[in-house]
């Protein structure tokens, strides 16, 4: 019986969903500046969403999927990405409807992959990504990028490069094709297998090829920038002069074209250019996917996203030594000794916390000294002492464990003196 987790998961113990929470709780607080409203969707989904919406030609889609069929004999899928999903429920819930827009979503949800695991790579993977649906003004895709590189700007990084490149329109992108198909077939032969199929389907994705990334052929291939038209070329121009007026450097990459179907216009990736931080630097990823929202069956809308991997970002924080600023304490301890007090300290701690204290106790039937010693370790800002003297006298003995002050307080009171000490009060008052 194989009683460890599955290869490519892992456990995130409390020291670990502790940072997890802290860097989360930034990045909702700039969701919420940026008027972005979480979604969430299944962890699972009709198979032919991520066929029809990634795309048959994509990695994902053709090795990496965890697919199975149900008790009712229908296709499922494990969610490998979340634009995909979003963009089903923005449909299937009419949110095109809503008279505000653009509709503007953010997730944080586990995706899916069966790839080789490897530091950085699993396969249970954890994501952060936004969507904005309904508008096509450049000015969204330079906020989307912006958002982006807040969230690591605002988790201390600065080892970043952000790369970006236009995929064109239709028309732009058949241009193109048609260049990279004229282009490869001398050459059809020493390339993949992946990429003698890619030739045919979807030859943009040769360029995105791991194996031959070091080909001859891909030093001289076809820049979708010499195929752009007119209009595709004015909108990357609009894209690249907002982010100079917001003050963000970019590096334009003719050759960056992302891992899926969906994509056009503008595509970018932010990388970690942090000493230490391995072979794999992209933090995030996205672009804009006009189209895609008319082939899940809704009506003509356009939208841009990312997806950023929340177990690089921990990497990319602990390469640059950013600490993660923690809190692992108590307010408050109890330290009850006999029966009665034991009974009495299960109220106490109810209504502590019921006020908003964060509180704790022994329930392991230890003597004092080893409750103190627990007290230090959950590093508690107070003890509070409760034994049959103290009963006998209707008090409890308050002590500060970082000055050593004691004092005794009335056991009625005990709960809103506490709270008053510790949210802002004085004890001495």
């Amino acid at each position: 019986m194989n009683m460890k987790a599955p290869r490519g998961t892992v456990d995130l113990l409390p020291e670990d969903t502790r940072k997890w929470q802290y860097a989360e709780n930034i990045i909702k607080e700039l969701c919420r500046r940026y008027h972005f409203e979480e979604i969430r969707t299944p962890v699972f989904e009709h198979t032919e969403l991520f066929q029809r919406g990634v795309g048959d030609s994509t990695d994902i889609v053709q090795k990496e999927m965890y697919t199975f069929e149900d008790r009712g004999g229908r296709s499922l899928t494990l969610r490998p990405e979340g634009t995909a999903s979003v963009t089903r429920a923005y449909v299937e819930n009419k949110l095109f409807g809503n008279p505000s827009q653009p509709t503007k979503l953010y997730y944080f949800a586990p995706m899916f992959r069966y790839e080789r695991p490897q530091k950085g790579r699993m396969r249970q993977l954890n994501q952060f990504g936004v969507e904005v649906l309904g508008s096509a003004d450049p000015a969204v895709d330079a906020e989307v990028i912006d958002l982006a590189m807040a969230c690591y700007k605002e988790l201390g990084l600065t080892s970043l490069k952000l790369v970006i490149n236009s995929l064109g329109d239709g028309e732009s992108r058949d241009n193109h094709r048609r260049a990279l198909v004229e282009h490869f077939t001398p050459v059809k032969e020493e390339l993949c297998s992946d990429c003698q199929v890619r030739l045919n389907q979807n030859p943009l994705r040769i360029l995105d090829c791991k194996k031959d990334r070091d080909h001859p052929a891909m030093k001289n291939a076809p820049s979708i920038l010499d195929y752009l038209n007119d209009e595709s070329r004015e909108y990357f121009e609009q894209v690249k002069s907002y982010l100079t007026l917001m003050g963000i450097d970019y590096e334009v990459d003719k050759n960056l074209v992302r891992g899926l179907d969906y994509y056009n216009h503008t595509a970018f990736e932010i990388m970690s250019e942090a000493e230490g931080f391995g072979a794999i630097t992209t933090l995030a990823g996205g672009g804009r996917y006009n189209g895609l929202v008319e082939d899940l069956g809704g009506p003509n809308t356009p939208g841009i996203g990312f997806g950023m991997g929340f177990e690089r970002l921990l990497m990319a924080l602990e390469a640059e030594n950013k600490q993660v600023a923690l809190e692992d304490s108590l307010d408050c301890y109890i330290v009850a000794m006999g029966e009665k007090a034991e009974q009495e300290s299960v109220r106490i701690l109810h209504d502590l916390r019921v006020s908003g204290l964060q509180a704790d106790k022994d329930y392991l039937g230890r003597k004092m000294k080893a409750q103190f010693k627990s007290a230090d370790r959950y590093n508690s800002s107070y003890v509070l002492v409760l034994g049959e003297e103290e009963l006998d006298k209707q008090v409890v003995n308050v002590k500060n464990l970082e000055t050593g002050d004691q004092k005794e307080v009335n056991l009625s009171d005990i709960v809103s003196y506490m709270k008053e000490t510790l949210l802002g009060g004085n004890e001495d008052e």
